[in-house]
This record gives C-alpha cells, structure tokens and sequence, in this order.
C-alpha cells in the first residue's frame, strides 16, 4: 500500500518543487503545476517574450491567465488527509553533502525545505504542518540550505531582511534605526532584484562581445577568402598576358629566323658564283669562257625583304604602359575602398554603451553604433585599473563626472 501511496503523490506533484500541488493551475498542454512556482517560471521568461511548459517544452507566444484547477485542487487536499504520503520511501534518507531533517530521530531525512522563519529544515512528512497549519502556512519555504544561522542578526536574534549598501552587509530591520542610522539601505529582496538585474546585463554584454568576436572573425575569413581570390584572379591574368607576349616572341623570332636563312642561301649563292666567275676568268678555252660565262652572269631572281625596324630596348612599351596605369587605377580603387569600409564598417558597428555602477565594474545599458558611451553614477572606491587606463589613452578632454557621460573604448579585460 505505501508503493501506491508513493505512486499517488508522484502523480499529484509539482515537477518544479516536487512537492504536493498547492493551488494546481493547468496549462493549455495539460500538465500542472503550482500556481506560484509556474508564475516564478514564467516571470524568468518575461524578457524573452516566449512562454513554455517546463516538462514538454510546448511554447505559448502569449502568457496565458492561469485560474486554479478546482478539482485537481480537492483531489491534493484527499490526498493530504488520508495520509498517503507519510512515510517517506527509503531513498529519502540524508546521504553525504545533503541538508538532513532538523526533526527527524534516528536515520535523518534528507531536507527538501528550509522554513526561514523557523530556521529549521523539514523533510517531507515533518514539512507537512507548514502546508496544513493556516499559521504555518505564511512562513517563508525555500530550498533546503545550510547555516541557517547565518541569515539571523547575531544582536536581535531576528532574521536579516536590510541590505546595507554604504558597506555591503545584510541586517536586521532595528539595525537601521540604531548604529546604521543615514547608511543607505534597501530591502533585501530589491537589492536581489537589482543584482540579479545588473548580472543579466553583463551577460548580455558577454553575449555581445561574443557576437562581435564571431562577426569580427566571419569577416576576416571573408577578407582572406576575397583576397586569395582576387590574386588567384591577378595571377591568371598574369600567367595569360605573359602567354600572349611569349606567343608574340616566338611568332616574330620564327619570322626573323626564316628571313635570316633566305638571306643566307642567297649569300651562299652569290659566293658560288663568284667563286666560279673567279676560275672562269684564268681560263684558256675561249669557248668555255663564253658558255660558262652566261649562265653565270644571269642574277639571281629579286629577293623582298620586308621593313625591319629593331627596337634595342623594347618592343612592348605599349604594355607596360597600360600595366602602370592599371597598377595606379588598382591602387586608388583599394585606397577609396578601404577608406569607406572604415568608415561606414567597422568604426560604427562594434561598440558598446556601459554604464558604471557602484558595487559592480560596468554593465551594458544597450547596444549602439559609433562610441562607447560610459554613464558614471557613482565613483567606486576601488576603479578597475583597465578603465584608467583606458581613459588616459583616450581624449584628454573627456572629464568623468558623477552622473554626466564620457566617450572611451571599452577594456575587453573586464568582460573576460
């Protein structure tokens, strides 16, 4: 029977607090839950503007008005009276590192609450009366944590509600009217609220930074991508120009070359000729002489030779010519380039607006283009040193003033 006592309570219990369902609500997926802890769920979800179940992920655009589950309701108060959760099952007991049962004798039960008015922590048979109790019921339950006595006011015996902020320290409400009288303090759950506030911004700073860090990345993978394929394109246009002008040397030196060994056949012949005219002319036999000597005498046919003008330094000015000019027209464009992408690229994308406050180094305000607009409230006592640093780098007449701005880059040491 207690195994179906355990089965009950699992099947009537919140899968956020793992407790018995205190004022059940029911989301339009079907699952259930307490009223307040899907409240505290969805407040967390709030920024995001995207509601969902925390057990099936199923997303509402819109945050849905919750009303509690009359009947689920009496079925968790049946539950309760008949008494199905009261003994606990045996993986209940306190292992090594958990928080054990203030009331229970002998083996100890592992704490699932802490009351933070009673300072004690129950397990789930001694929490019951906190739930059943109307007095009880008003008490305070959080997780179950250690030191309870920590959160007391070591002179009033009273649970610490004050966050002193001149100091930094939690105190009592009495406190305040006594030795802390003019120190600036707020409630405890404000000052939470505030941290919690400032942590969310500097995550969103993080998250920023981290943004740029993998923009600023893409685009030097682009920056080399383009290059490599510009000079690729460069180095063709090279490999082909240089083609043409090899194709050209070679059709002109095969021209030249043909032309030099006419000229040297008819050398040649001319040479035979008249060496032959040579010996003819020491000759006895008259009537050789006169047969030898017309056939030798008729010249040799007309040779056309074409115009050759010789350039000693180079026959293809034209093109380095046209080269240099490309050069400088390429140069120009890159310089004009170049000097738009700085100005409408990376000078007006990348920064952040900061804002200084005083228990905590810098948090993001929100996100601009051009400057990093710092708004200091508040000096702290102890500056991070990169922010001198920083500002000392920068324009000398930029005067931090409480409560005005000043323009500077922003340390990437403080978000690291």
């Amino acid at each position: 029977m207690a195994q179906a006592g355990d089965l009950e309570q699992i099947q009537f219990s919140c899968s956020i607090c793992l407790d018995l369902l205190k004022d059940p609500v029911t989301l339009p997926c079907g699952h259930s839950y307490c009223m307040d802890c899907i409240e505290g769920c969805w407040d967390q979800e709030d920024h995001v503007g995207v509601y969902s179940c925390p057990q099936c992920r199923q997303t509402f655009t819109s945050r849905a008005v919750l009303g509690r589950n009359t009947m689920l309701a009496e079925v968790v108060e049946k539950l309760k009276k008949t008494g199905l959760q009261a003994a606990p099952p045996a993986h209940c007991f306190a292992g090594p590192g958990d928080v054990v049962c203030d009331f229970c004798t002998g083996r100890r039960n592992k704490a699932v609450k802490s009351c933070l008015v009673c300072l004690a922590s129950y397990c789930e048979v001694h929490l019951q009366p906190h739930y059943d109790s109307v007095p009880l019921t008003r008490h305070k339950l959080a997780d179950s944590t250690r030191n309870l006595r920590e959160k007391v006011c070591s002179r009033h015996d009273k649970l610490l509600e004050v966050y002193r902020r001149t100091d930094q320290q939690c105190i009592f409400l009495l406190c305040v009217m006594d030795e802390h009288r003019g120190h600036k303090t707020v409630s405890a759950a404000a000052e939470k609220t505030e941290k919690q506030n400032q942590l969310g911004k500097v995550q969103e700073l993080r998250e920023a930074v981290d943004s740029l860090t993998r923009s600023a990345q893409a685009a030097a993978e682009d920056t080399e991508s383009i290059f490599t394929q510009m000079i690729r394109s460069l180095e063709k246009r090279r490999s082909e120009l240089k083609g043409v002008i090899r194709a050209q040397e070679k059709a002109a030196l095969s021209q030249a070359e043909g032309l030099l060994e006419r000229l040297e056949q008819e050398i040649a012949e001319l040479r035979r000729r008249h060496s032959e005219l040579e010996q003819l002319s020491h000759t006895e036999d008259h009537i050789h002489f006169l047969q030898s000597f017309q056939s030798l005498c008729v010249p040799p046919g007309p040779v056309h030779l074409p115009t050759i003008t010789v350039n000693p330094h180079c026959s293809f000015g034209d093109v380095k010519k046209v080269l240099s000019d490309l050069k400088v027209q390429l140069e120009e464009a890159c310089k004009n380039k170049f000097t738009e992408i700085l100005q409408t690229g990376l000078y007006r994308n990348n920064y952040f607006t900061v804002i200084l406050f005083f228990n905590i180094d810098c948090v993001v305000r929100e996100k601009y283009s051009g400057t990093v607009e710092l708004q200091v409230w508040a000096v702290p006592a102890v500056a991070h040193p990169a922010w001198d640093a920083s500002l000392s780098q920068g324009n000398s007449s930029n005067t931090v003033v409480p409560g005005q701005t000043c323009c500077t880059t922003m340390p990437s040491s403080l978000i690291k």
